[in-house]
């Protein structure tokens, strides 16, 4: 606990020592604001992409059976085991300038290095595995059996993910999206190599703090910092209510009996199975 309470109240002390004034003129600094917005922005870009990519991964790496499926599954942690500023690297290497692929993406007017798409870019990178690995062993220990009755009932495999396995899967996509959000908002290392450290254009908050302690402001650092810190605490705060309600649900799911609906054939009841 030392670890982590004593560093949080020197921040907070750090922040106010001028007073609740000084706190707001150091946050309110247009680089500083433009910041923190931006960071904002990107995370929940990042978040809301690689929740619905992450979703759909593990449900095709769960329920199907290809050729080199192992490979891929290990790849998904790639992002974890190499440093972020070689991730950057990485995406210039592809999607930079002197690239084939960026000349292309120039052509049609987007460029990456040193724009508003190559943070998210990176950020898409580097949080990848976190809605894969949040929804993948929730669907490997779901029971299949209700996802053939409703194929019974002439639903569509889309009808059946969306109507049966979908509702099950959203505290731990939503787990998955908050993970993504959190590790999104303290990303340093692929940003500053992809984007650069363009004040109020590609600046992120945690570039933004390196910088003031390079220019010795670690009032106005810290400050920004504070910030970060009051959003995390919050995402963790979400991740402990989202973890209450999975484990509500692990506990109520033996004795739940869950309703499957189809309208693909017109005149079907409803029916329902319950799940031992």
């Amino acid at each position: 606990m030392l670890l982590v309470v004593l560093p949080m109240g020197g921040i907070f002390v750090r922040s106010f020592q001028n007073g609740l004034a000084g706190f707001l003129e150091d946050v309110l600094q247009p680089a500083a604001l433009a910041s923190l917005i931006l960071t904002i922005k990107v995370a929940f870009g990042a978040a809301v992409i690689n929740g619905v990519m992450g979703l759909l991964a593990a449900y095709i790496l769960v329920r199907f059976t290809f050729p080199g499926k192992s490979f891929l599954n290990a790849l998904v942690d790639l992002p974890f085991a190499i440093p972020t500023s070689v991730s950057g690297l990485m995406l210039l290497a592809v999607y930079g300038t002197g690239s084939p692929i960026g000349r292309v993406l120039e052509g049609f007017g987007l460029s990456i290095a040193y724009e508003f798409p190559g943070i998210v870019l990176a950020l898409l990178l580097v949080t990848f595995p976190f809605t894969i690995r949040a929804v993948q062993p929730v669907l490997e220990t779901m029971d299949r059996s209700l996802e053939e009755v409703a194929f019974t009932l002439g639903a569509t495999r889309w009808q059946a993910f969306w109507r049966v396995t979908f509702p099950s899967l959203i505290p731990s996509v939503l787990t998955g999206v908050t993970l993504t959000y959190a590790r999104a908002l303290a990303e340093f290392g692929s940003v500053v190599v992809v984007a650069g450290n363009i004040p109020l254009k590609t600046q992120v908050a945690a570039v933004y703090v390196y910088g003031e302690m390079e220019s010795y402001n670690a009032r106005g650092a810290t400050s920004v910092s504070f910030v970060l810190l009051i959003v995390s605490l919050i995402i963790l705060l979400v991740l402990n209510y989202l973890s209450g309600i999975r484990s509500r649900e692990g506990k109520s799911r033996p004795n739940q009996e869950v309703k499957v609906e189809s309208s693909a054939i017109p005149g079907k009841e409803t029916r329902s199975e319950g799940v031992s």
